[in-house]
């Protein structure tokens, strides 16, 4: 027998961690196990100063094809009230949350399909850049489900209310062109382009002031779930917060100096 294959291939190259889905056979239908190796490594990212940026991709034709609950421990046969709802909460909610919460930016590099929670993992990044071949697609309803992994959170503040329901109660794929059109995805590009776009924005982040882009994606995160009180606020503090860094402090240096800015992320 040849050696297992690891399911979450991941790197730290240029300080990006690279977080690549590993089962093309299944169209990377994700796995208890894999999803919690994914929830690792971003709470890694964030805690690991040495890393300033992820990239969430996949191997094969497929990004993530939704989530795969063979074998699954959170997915008994006989569910008791409330099950269900625990699944959903420790699994698909904590999944995206990962993502969203992550101290570094992250990319989502979306080779090609992307279904149920592997479009909502894609849509819960910071930026997305797509192949044109790739696809998004809410599936539930074509299941006689409800949408999950923070689907219904995530895609009205993304692309308003109307088109949210259109995509979730028909559950048509989406092509590429047409999730960047209403604003899903940052970037279309040809499929062999895909790395080396990823790879540039990345790295060009990696070399940005790391915990400005922190405070920058909380607050704007935030953003849309608070009064204008609240988030003035919260920029201010943040602001605060921000100029007690070396980042910020070298930022205004440079500037009063008439060069270029060297961030440590620090």
């Amino acid at each position: 027998m040849g050696a297992p294959v690891d399911e979450v291939l991941h790197s730290v190259e240029n300080g990006v961690s690279w977080i690549t889905l590993n089962r093309p056979e299944a169209m990377n239908a994700v796995t208890w196990d894999q999803r919690e190796r994914i929830v690792a490594l971003l709470a890694d990212a964030s805690a690991d100063p040495s890393v300033r940026c992820v990239v969430l991709t996949a191997t094969g034709r497929g990004f993530c094809a939704g989530a795969d609950l063979r074998g699954s421990p959170a997915a008994p046969d006989g569910r008791a009230a409330g099950d269900v709802a625990r699944m959903i909460r420790l699994g698909a909610q904590r999944f995206v949350a990962a993502v969203m919460d992550c101290e570094k930016p992250v990319i989502a590099a979306v080779n090609g399909t992307a279904a149920g929670i592997g479009a909502h993992l894609a849509f819960a990044c910071d930026l997305v850049i797509a192949a044109e071949s790739a696809r998004f697609v809410e599936v539930f309803a074509r299941r006689g489900l409800v949408p999950d992994g923070g689907g219904a959170y995530l895609l009205p503040r993304l692309v308003g209310p109307q088109r949210a329901k259109e995509l979730m109660f028909f559950g048509d794929a989406l092509p590429a062109a047409e999730a960047r059109a209403m604003g899903l995805v940052n970037r279309v590009v040809p499929a062999d382009e895909l790395e080396k776009t990823a790879r540039a924005w990345a790295e060009r982040l990696a070399q940005g002031p790391t915990r400005a882009l922190m405070l920058t994606k909380q607050l704007v995160n935030a953003s849309l779930d608070t009064d204008r009180a609240t988030a003035f606020a919260a920029e201010a503090v943040a602001q605060e917060l921000n100029m007690t860094t070396r980042d910020a402090q070298e930022g205004v240096a440079a500037f009063v100096e008439r060069r270029e800015a060297r961030y440590e992320g620090r």
